[in-house]
């Protein structure tokens, strides 16, 4: 009677097992791209954050450029080289030495 009681909670301790093991076959790969998913999340979270600081820099730059004539010269004398009339250009070369 005892050996048919052991018979019976060994039988019933490997059904639990199989079944616990069949619900990780099930449902890990489903927690792995669940946690993919999230880490996919955050980053994106925070390349939207540094994007909108730096569209927020842009757009003062660029209200800057729009509004501000010091600004505006500053900028067409370094990038374009444009000068004001009667002024002479200078362009400095760089030796190997230096």
């Amino acid at each position: 009677m005892e050996e048919l009681k052991r018979l019976v909670i060994l039988r019933r301790g490997s059904y639990f097992f199989a079944c616990i093991v069949v619900l990780l076959i099930i449902f890990l790969p489903g927690y792995s791209k669940l946690q993919e998913l999230r880490d996919k999340n955050r980053d994106m979270a925070q390349r939207i954050k540094k994007l909108a600081v730096e569209n927020a820099l842009l757009q003062q730059e660029l209200k800057r450029a729009q509004d501000d004539p010091l600004y505006q010269e500053k900028a067409a004398r370094e990038k374009m080289g444009v000068v004001r009339k009667g002024e002479v250009p200078v362009k400095i070369v760089r030796t190997e030495r230096e």
